[in-house]
This record gives C-alpha cells, structure tokens and sequence, in this order.
C-alpha cells in the first residue's frame, strides 16, 4: 500500500500528467474539496438569486402543486408524462383499433389517390386481424374489418360533395364580388 503513491507519481510522469495540488493542511486534492462543498456552493448560488429578486413573481408562487394525482397512485407521474407531452399509442391494441376506427374517414379523407386508400384500409384489415389472433390478454377485438371497395366507394363520395362544396363557395365569392362592382361605363373620358 506505501508503494501506491509512487506507483501513481510514476504513471503521472510517464503520461505527462502533473499532478493534482493538494492542500498543504488536508493532503486532499482540490477536485475532492469541490465536491466537498459542492452543496454549500449551490445553496450560495440559491441564496444570491433569491437577493437579486430572480424567483419574485414566479406563476404559481405560494399555491400548492396542481394535480399530483392520487396517493394510491403509483402511476401518477406516467398519467401525467402521457398527457404533457400528447404521447399517443400506447392504448392496449383492441382500444387502440377501436379509436383508429372511428378516425379512419379523416384518415382516409386526407388521401388524394384510390390506390392509397385501399393500402390504409388493407393495413388496418391486418392489424384488425392480428390482433385477434393474439392471445396476450386485455380486452376483446371487436372492431371490424372493413371492406375497400366499399371504403373506396364511400372516400369517392365525401371527395365529390367537398369539390361540389368548394365550387359553389367559389361561385359565390364571385357572385358576391359582381355585384359589389360599380357599373362599367361604356364610355370614358381622355
């Protein structure tokens, strides 16, 4: 153990580290005193924030914590973490299906071509069934599959009454824009 020191002084000359200060009183090096009062630097750094006023008026200062949920609640802290951060997918698959169902016309709504329609309805058709051929637990599959030519059908239908819509909204733009105009002369002055 007496032979430590000189080993360590000998790796610190081969190296070419130079080695630590050490405080003539304690022997300890000055890294360690750091940590030593790490915690008493912290609560100085603390104390002069507080003395320039940085923590005045802060939102919700002198009110208790909104919300931390139950004390029985072990998951509190996950409930919250979903929620914050709008963290999506983590439902158990038969839940998570039932709510992809009832978007599934905004989904496919959002498509332009028939052909992507008929991948989105065929790739829910196969989650649908591979979730019930699971055999994990949780609640039962219920959703149903659906059929693409009638998906098709239906995405072709909602498409035309939006062009429909947006047509006779432009031609009452235009209509409107009409009769606001003054008449035209049909002659001008030079």
């Amino acid at each position: 153990m007496d032979d430590a020191p000189s080993n360590e002084a000998e790796r610190d000359r081969r190296y070419g580290r130079t080695p630590q200060q050490q405080d003539a009183r304690t022997g300890r090096s000055a890294a360690s005193q750091r940590i030593q009062h790490q915690a008493r630097w912290v609560d100085l750094q603390i104390q002069r924030a507080m003395e320039r006023g940085e923590f005045d008026d802060l939102p919700g200062q002198g009110k208790p914590l909104a919300d931390l949920g139950s004390p029985g609640d072990r998951d509190w802290w996950l409930k919250k973490l979903i929620e914050r951060e709008q963290i999506t997918g983590v439902l158990p698959e038969a839940l998570q299906l039932r709510k992809e169902d009832g978007e599934l016309d905004a989904v496919l709504d959002r498509e332009t071509a028939e052909q992507r329609v008929r991948d989105v309805v065929d790739g829910f058709n196969r989650r649908v069934v591979a979730a019930r051929r699971q055999l994990q637990g949780g609640p039962p599959v219920v959703t149903p599959t659906r059929d693409p030519d009638v998906e098709v059908r239906r995405w072709a239908e909602r498409r035309d009454a939006r062009v429909r819509a947006n047509a006779a909204a432009v031609r009452a733009a235009q209509d409107a824009d009409r009769r606001q105009e003054r008449p035209r002369r049909w002659w001008r002055r030079r």
